[in-house]
This record gives C-alpha cells, sequence and structure tokens, in this order.
C-alpha cells in the first residue's frame, strides 16, 4: 500500500507534463490567458507533491525512483522552457530581442538547474530561482518598456547564479506562515487576473505588485540578517 501510495505521488508530479503540453500548446496558438492557467495548475502541483512525498517517505518506499529528477524535468519545462516560447512569440519585446531573451533564458536556466548548489542548508534556493513563469505573468501584468524589459531579463539572468538566497515559499521556516499567506492572497489575484482574460484591474496590480515584492524580497532580507549575525 505504500509503495502504491507512493507511485500515485510520482504520477502527480509527473502530471505536471500533461499541464505543460497545454500550455505549450495554448503558447503556440497565442492564448496567454489559456497558457497561465495551465502553468498555473502545474505550478499548485509543483506546491503540494514535495509535502505528499516527504510525509509518506516517497525515496524510501520506491528508492530506485527520483523524484527530485522528475521535478526537474517538469519545473525546467514549466519555470523556464515554456515562458521562454512565450516571450518569443508574445508581443512583449521587439524582434529580434523577444527571441534574444527566450535563448537567454533557457540557457540560463538549464545551467541553473543543473547547479547542485542551487537549494542551501535553511532550504531556501541560491540566486533567483528561475521562475520565468512568474516574470512573463508580472511582464503581462504591467507591460514593462522594452528596454526596461529586456535589461529586467538580463539581470535576473545574471541573479541566478548570485549567491543570495530566495526564500522557498512552503520549506524555509522563518516567516513561514506569513509567506504561505501572503503566497495565497497572490494565488488568488493571479487567478482571478487569468480568469479576467489578462486584464488586470488597478487591485490586481497593487495587490499583486506588493505580494510579489514581498515573496522576492524576503529571501535577500533574511540572507542579508543571517550574514550580520555571523
Amino acid at each position: 500500500m505504500k509503495t502504491l501510495c507512493a507511485f500515485l505521488i510520482h504520477l502527480l508530479t509527473a502530471s505536471g507534463g500533461a499541464f505543460a503540453v497545454l500550455a505549450t500548446l495554448a503558447a503556440a496558438d497565442l492564448q496567454w490567458s489559456d497558457m497561465f492557467l495551465w502553468l498555473f495548475a502545474a505550478q499548485v502541483v509543483d506546491g503540494i507533491d514535495g509535502p505528499l512525498a516527504r510525509k509518506f517517505e516517497v525515496s524510501k518506499h520506491l528508492p530506485n525512483w527520483s523524484g527530485d529528477s522528475l521535478d526537474y524535468v517538469i519545473d525546467y519545462a514549466t519555470y523556464v522552457f515554456i515562458p521562454a516560447i512565450a516571450f518569443a512569440r508574445a508581443d512583449l519585446l521587439p524582434a529580434p530581442y523577444g527571441l534574444l531573451a527566450a535563448c537567454l533564458i533557457v540557457i540560463s536556466g538549464g545551467l541553473y538547474f543543473a547547479d547542485n548548489r542551487m537549494k542551501t542548508k535553511s532550504n531556501a534556493f541560491r540566486g533567483f530561482p528561475a521562475v520565468w513563469n512568474g516574470v512573463l505573468f508580472y511582464f503581462f501584468l504591467f507591460t514593462p518598456s522594452p528596454i526596461l524589459g529586456f535589461v529586467i531579463i538580463v539581470l535576473l539572468a545574471v541573479g541566478q547564479f548570485l549567491p543570495v538566497e530566495f526564500i522557498h515559499p512552503v520549506r524555509v521556516a522563518a516567516y513561514r506562515p506569513l509567506t504561505l499567506a501572503v503566497m495565497a492572497l497572490w494565488a488568488v489575484f493571479c487567478f482571478l487576473v487569468i480568469r479576467n482574460d489578462m486584464m488586470p484591474t488597478a487591485l490586481d496590480q497593487i495587490v499583486l505588485g506588493l505580494t510579489g515584492l514581498y515573496l522576492f524580497a524576503v529571501g535577500p532580507i533574511l540572507h542579508y540578517q543571517r550574514s550580520q549575525r555571523h
């Protein structure tokens, strides 16, 4: 029974691949709200499969199956590759900068996922955690100018390799209740924007701007506080 439960959790993780296919098809048809809906579903799966795997000791009951490897495959597709396609296809950056941004994202994101130092002892991410789906969402939300947008992408690509910690909303213990509450609020408003065909209201922009700023900044702040204590 425990082995079956472990396999079902792996199956749940792998289901993110199906959402990735649906998101890719939506991006190919320029159906951005549909694409974000499927990426949102994949992110929900990514948020619950890890805690389930640890609770049911999946690695113990299925030692020949690597949940980490499976998770990285799905995450690279949904957090990096599909957003890169969208940057190349959407009217966010003029040619050839959209394509250049897409190539920069997939190359730097691939190197980031291959770095064994990606996770720290505090279960945080080392460097910007390649959440390019979130970056893409905020480009749709605030539509920065092409020059500013390209500069932001370059800076975040470089930021993936800086020795600065970024919070994992579930696994980092510090501020966890607050972080989970902010994450829940963020998810609700993301869903509302997606349901409204990516047409945010002023309230959506304010709430998502503030919650996004918290989720982006709390990790570096904690990192700085720890460095000051040592």
